[in-house]
Order: structure tokens, then sequence, then C-alpha cells
């Protein structure tokens, strides 16, 4: 039986088609994976779903167990049992567990907060989702994968029946992703409906049920997913055929543009604490170093402090094309030629309410301003420039970067840098929470960048793609480089292997 029908919805913004005619539908205690790159019309489909955009806005119909449900707001979509877990969780980091899941549904009596039954209703739906914590401890003393399912016993207490899952485990180790994975295959089970949305292409096919593909706003098809593979999907979502996900280019590295020597960075709060013990570092011009590790190997750590962002305190020498430098601040790092495409581009690659051409032009406001005042000509010469280049999909160059897609919000962190002319670009997960198409242009991109001389240092917590784009590769485990490797040599296993620890 059908728990959902999504029938002839169109969404349309000024001058945007966002969706048109899509047909979408989700059967009870199934999990279907919604596909397609950024931009796709994924988010606006679930935003219309969830009662974000009220039934006023839109033109189709949303049936739930074959009813029209008209919905006017997100509290019409919870009641008729649906509830949405974002990639940014919407708890409230000073509250308790016990009350960010029953924020603002507080069972009261005679006006007042009935605190007992909220703790010991609250210890219930934590059980149902096996997360062992006490309902009175602060949720931001918990980990991002005790917090996602905190999410997950939030939502489940509203009594939904169709749960969203939206890039879910975007910020997940592997044995949360593990625990999520279980609790989903319960929740099918127990004949709850998933909405998994995902650019991960192991996961969809690993937890799903059927894939439905969006392009350009519009449903191409809906596939058992047991009866295609990742090509086609792939092949669906872009339009085209994607014949190598990593274009891999050989390069011919030169000489040495970046020698690091036990270097060391010390928590910012705790002063004790070495989190980079003495590593050593060599990165050579026109060449992808790939820094590979577990998460809390101290990769991100690193990188940070090396560009003049980490708060922590550092020793160790620093050596650029055999010149040693001191970057005490993120000013020194640009005016020694390095960019750093950092791991959170929303917090801090981006200021989401300014528009596409101030973010690409703000690491080098020199080149666009004289005396105090901008050019504006300047600024739209530049922004328009890069969204030429990389291909950027925007209405306009005033476009507020919030509303761009991932794939197009990336692009303008990566503008940011290009207009700084880099001679070290550092890429701290340059393809999280993005599509395979919005991949492979950047990976292109870096391609062209190393071809001109440019040393990149990529992080990356998908190993397909350390071993797709890296020359070399450089293991990290607690603070330290455990084993380098040339590509040629390395497989998923001794990577793993290292990060973890063996010897």
């Amino acid at each position: 039986m059908l728990a959902l029908e999504m029938v002839n919805i169109t969404k349309e913004f000024p001058g945007v088609k966002a969706l048109h005619q899509v047909n979408f539908n989700v059967r009870e205690g199934e999990i279907h994976a919604l596909c397609g790159e950024n931009g796709a019309g994924k988010s606006t489909l679930m935003k219309v779903l969830s009662g974000l955009y009220s039934s006023e806005t839109y033109t189709g119909e949303i049936r739930i167990q074959g009813e029209t449900k008209p919905f006017h707001s997100i509290i019409d979509a919870e009641q008729a049992g649906i509830s949405i877990i974002h990639q940014e969780l919407a708890l409230v980091k000073d509250m308790t567990v016990g009350e960010n899941i029953f924020l603002g549904r507080e069972p009261t009596k005679r006006g007042m907060i009935e605190w007992d039954r909220l703790y010991h209703d609250a210890s219930v739906w934590l059980k149902r989702v096996g997360l062992h914590v006490s309902p009175d401890s602060n949720i931001g003393t918990l980990g991002i994968g005790q917090q996602q399912l905190v999410e997950i016993a939030k939502a489940l207490s509203k009594h939904t029946r169709i749960l969203i899952l939206d890039e879910p485990t975007a910020a997940l180790t592997e044995s949360e992703v593990e625990i999520l994975m279980d609790i989903l295959d319960q929740l099918r089970r127990n004949g709850v409906s998933c909405i998994y949305i995902s650019h991960k292409m192991p996961e969809v096919f690993r937890i799903s049920d059927r894939i439905t593909v969006l392009r350009d706003g519009q449903t191409i098809t809906t596939l058992d997913t047991g009866q295609t593979n990742e090509d086609q999907v792939i092949s669906l979502m872009v339009g085209r055929e994607l014949t190598d996900r990593y274009p891999r280019v050989e390069h011919t590295p030169g000489e040495v543009v970046l020698e690091v020597r036990g270097y060391s960075v010390w928590h910012p709060d705790n002063k004790d604490q070495k989190l980079i013990k003495q590593v050593d570092l060599t990165l050579r011009k026109g060449e992808i170093l790939g820094i590979a590790g577990l998460m809390g190997a101290g990769r991100t750590e690193l990188v940070t402090s090396l560009f003049g962002a980490y708060e922590g305190r550092s020793e160790g020498e620093v050596r650029i094309e055999g010149q040693t430098v001191r970057i005490r601040t993120v000013a020194d790092a640009i005016r020694a030629g390095i960019g750093l495409v950092s791991e959170d581009r929303k917090r801090q690659g981006l200021v989401l309410a300014m528009d596409v051409k101030t973010n690409t032009t703000l690491a080098t406001m020199d080149r666009v301003s004289r005396y105090g005042m901008i050019n504006d000509n300047e600024e739209i010469k530049w922004g328009q420039k890069y969204v030429e280049e990389l291909k950027t999909k925007t209405s306009s160059l005033e476009t507020p970067v919030g509303t761009l897609s991932g794939g197009n919000q990336q692009k303008v962190v990566i503008a940011k840098w290009l207009m700084s002319s880099p001679r070290i670009l550092i890429m701290d997960e340059p393809t999280r929470g993005i599509d395979v198409g919005a991949k492979y242009e950047i990976y292109h991109l870096m391609n062209r960048l190393v071809d001109q001389g440019v040393a990149i240092i990529m992080i990356s917590s998908e190993l397909p793609e350390i071993l797709g784009m890296s020359d070399r590769i450089l293991v990290m485990c607690e603070g330290q480089f455990v084993r380098e490797m040339d590509y040629r040599q390395a497989t998923q296993e001794k990577i793993m292997f290292a990060a973890a620890g063996g010897k």
C-alpha cells in the first residue's frame, strides 16, 4: 500500500521553475532513496512535503494513504505523520536531550511542565533508537552521531510514519553509520517509511528498496534498487554517461613548494593536549597530496593551523619555496600564497547572506577596492569571470549565496581562492555534500590547477576519492603521519589498516 503520493507537483520561484509535474510515491515500510544533482529539486520537493512551502504556493496534490492533504505549515505535515531531519541538525545546544525531544510539545498539568513525565517519555524514545544516554544530559555533550539519533527519537515521538533524512551520514563516522543503518532497518520492519536523500551511492544501494531520480526539477524514473546499478543511476542523474568518476591525469611534480618540519599543534582549550605531534610534510609544485585518516586523527587541525586559522598554539618550521615563514593569521597565509577550501563551507567558507560576487572577492578585496571604496564594476567583472569559468549555476551575481545548491556554493568558495592566485591550495573535504556531476567538475578543475603549477593538499574521508585523485598519499593516525604511499601501491585496505593504527 502507498503511504505517500505526490502528484504533478509544480513549484515556481521568480524566474525559475524549481519543480515541474513531479510525481513521487513511497510505500508503507520501505526506504525510498531520492537522488539527483544539487539543484535537481530534491530539497524543494521535500520542503513541499514537510509543509515548509504552503499548498497555496505550488500546484499538485499530496496524498497520505490515499487521502489528499493540503499542508499550510510544518505543523500540518507533522500531524499527518511526516517529519524531516535536515543535514544541519535542528537541536538547541544549551538544552537537555529530553527538552530537545519534546521542545514545543512539553507535557503539562495545570499549565506547569511535568518534568518527570518528560524525561521518562524521552528515555522510552531513546531506547527505541538504541541510544544509551541520560535524557537529562546536555545535548552539546553528545557527538554528532548521537545527536542524529536524538533527532530520530524526536521525530518518532511525534508518531511519524514518513521520515525524511537529508544527507544523514554527512558528518558521521563509519561506526555511527552502521548504527544508523541498523535503526533504519528496524524502522522499516516496524512499518515506518523513510525517504533517504544522499549523494553516497554505496549507502543508497545498501539501504534503499527503490530509487527515484530527479533532474532539472522533473521526475526521470523510479527503479527497484536490485534492478539497477550505480553507473546507471549516476548517468540518469547527470543526463550523460560518466565514463570515469575520478578523471586521473598523470602529473609531473616539480620542486618542493612547502616544507613542514617538527610541526605540533595543541588543543585551544586544553593547553596540555597535543593534537599534532611533530609531523613532517613535503609538498611539490604540480601535485595532489592526499591526506587520509579517521575522524579525530588531526587532519583538519593540521591544515587549519598551517593556514593560520586554528586557535590552538603551534610550533615547528614552515618553509615556502625554501623561505621560512611565520603564519599566525589568515592574512599571513594569503600573503604567503596559501588558500583553504574549508571543511564546513557554510560556517567557515562563505557569508551566506552575501551575494555571489561579494563572496568571490572576500579574500582579495584589494583587487576590487581603492582608498577603502569598493569598485562595483571590478567586483562584477571578477564575479562574472569565475561564474563562467566554473559554470556556477546562479540566477545572477546578486543572488545570496545561501540560496545556491551545495555544489554551486562550493564553486563560489573555490572561486574565492582562485582569485587569490594561490601557490598552495588546501582542500578539506572538497566534495562533501555535493552531487556526482559537481564532483566531476571539481576534479577536472583540480587537474587544471595542478597543470598550471598549483600544489594541492586534499583531505578526504572518501577513500575512492583519495585513491582516484591523489598522486601521493599520507595517512594520519592520532596526530601523526604513520604511512606514505604512491597512489599506484595504495589500496583502501592498506589505508584503513594504517589509519586504524595497524603496524
